[in-house]
């Protein structure tokens, strides 16, 4: 029998340039940036005081969209065993499940799913402060040996519910009484795309109508961003934080980082066409590699340059028929040459060099939630026929020789590949196609 076609019909972002697809939209057409100095951290303690901060996701219920009564009363009740990760994973789900108008009345909740990504997430050093308190000695010392009777008694008992890596898959299927497949990816900025394609899978081979896709993640965080600012290149070029991610920019000095979330809704074409829903593009082929050399160093040239190629093989595309590359775009010298690499390798023999995007310009790396809220600007930009710009690319690179889209009124094309990938070179790729 033929392959089933897989469609989407909802789109939903929380990120630093809004709450909604349009907000997002807009705010790239317009080459805004959504990186300003850090509120929820104590700036003046980093090394670089800015973020791409989702600062109008507060995690009150009406962040959460417009929803069902019996769902509205379950969601506000479950926020406070949610940290803001997993809040923002909700939030986004809500807003796409009623972006697609996916009604209890329209579908099986039998066939019905959720397949989310997510970074592994970190708990909050004020979860344990009281309990720590309550083990420090006479001099102010902390005593191991107190706390199981008198520390973790301290600790709230639904603490691990918090941050458990897939709570987020598990609050959306219980919300909304999705009983299909269910799936929690934890790849780091790969897992944003891995759970496209996984729900894209689940759909062609049957096991489900329909499935929500999503990612959230953060480097705004107590622990994750002292973690990242330790380990990873980061952005201190100029005063004005909204210039200082550049990817493949030659005054590029590092990323940026971020928080976000981002989920759309996947539907097989006989599905969404039965209940008249509005299609905003097809999946049509995936790509997944990751690379080390012998001694454990990640190879991402190679990695990108696979996923590249898989993706195309898995679409049936040559090179010429994509309209134009998402790409990860770290602003990174090291991973900004790397992905350049791929590119061209891959795509040397186009009659035309490919446009190439990077909404983390304007965001930031969102983590795991770069992935999706990228792929989700592009069908956008697929939607309504045209690019936007890569704000802040100023000075080619020469080692990074890829045409990067500066204005926005390039045509988007009829298809593209969004890129992600992580640290240890575990690459992702989807490969969307526009709805005519």
């Amino acid at each position: 029998m033929p392959a089933r076609r897989v469609v989407i019909t909802g789109l939903a972002p929380i990120c630093p340039l809004g709450l909604t697809k349009d907000d997002l939209w807009v705010a790239l057409k317009q080459g805004r940036s959504g990186i300003a100095r850090l509120e929820s951290l104590p700036a003046e303690a980093l090394p670089a005081p800015f973020g791409g901060e989702s600062r109008q996701f507060t995690g009150h219920i009406d962040d959460f969209g417009e929803l069902e009564k019996e769902a509205k009363r379950a969601i506000r009740k479950g926020i406070k065993v949610m940290c803001r990760e997993i809040q923002m994973g909700v939030a986004a789900a809500q807003r796409a499940i009623r972006d697609a108008g996916l009604l209890p009345d329209t579908i099986d909740p039998e066939r019905t799913g959720v397949v989310y990504g997510s970074d592994h997430i970190l708990t909050t050093p004020d979860e344990f402060a009281e309990g720590v308190r309550n083990c420090l000695d006479e001099h102010h010392k902390f005593q191991f040996s107190r706390w199981a009777e008198e520390g973790m008694p301290k600790v709230t008992p639904l603490w691990l519910l918090k941050y458990l890596p897939n709570m987020p898959a598990s609050h959306i299927a219980i919300y909304n009484d999705f009983r299909g497949p269910n799936n929690s990816i934890t790849l780091r900025e790969a897992s944003g795309n891995l759970a496209i394609a996984e729900a894209y899978c689940a759909i062609v081979r049957g096991s489900a109508d329909a499935i929500v896709a999503g990612a959230t993640g953060t480097r705004v965080h107590p622990l994750r961003t002292v973690h990242t600012m330790l380990q990873e290149e980061i952005a201190t070029n100029g005063i004005d934080p909204t210039k200082a991610c550049r990817p493949f920019d030659k005054d590029r000095t590092g990323m940026v980082i971020g928080e976000g979330a981002g989920a759309i809704v996947l539907e097989s074409l006989e599905h969404a066409k039965n209940r008249g829903a509005t299609i905003f593009g097809e999946v049509v082929g995936y790509g997944s590699s990751t690379v080390m050399a012998k001694d454990g160093t990640p190879q991402p040239d190679v990695a990108f340059k696979n996923v590249l190629n898989v993706s195309l093989h898995s679409a049936n595309l040559t090179p010429d028929e994509i309209g134009h590359i998402h790409a990860h775009g770290l602003s990174t010298i090291a991973g900004d040459l790397a992905e350049s690499q791929g590119i061209n390798e891959v795509f040397a023999g186009r009659r035309n060099p490919i446009p190439v995007v990077a909404a983390k310009s304007n965001t930031g790396n969102l983590g795991a939630g770069s992935g999706l809220v990228e792929a989700i600007a592009s069908t956008l930009a697929l939607h309504h026929g045209e690019l936007f710009p890569a704000i802040n690319y100023q000075t080619p690179d020469p080692d990074c020789d890829l045409n990067v889209v500066q204005e926005g009124n390039e045509t988007a094309g009829k298809c593209f590949i969004n890129v992600s990938i992580s640290p240890q070179a575990q690459a992702s790729a989807v490969v969307i196609r526009k709805w005519d």
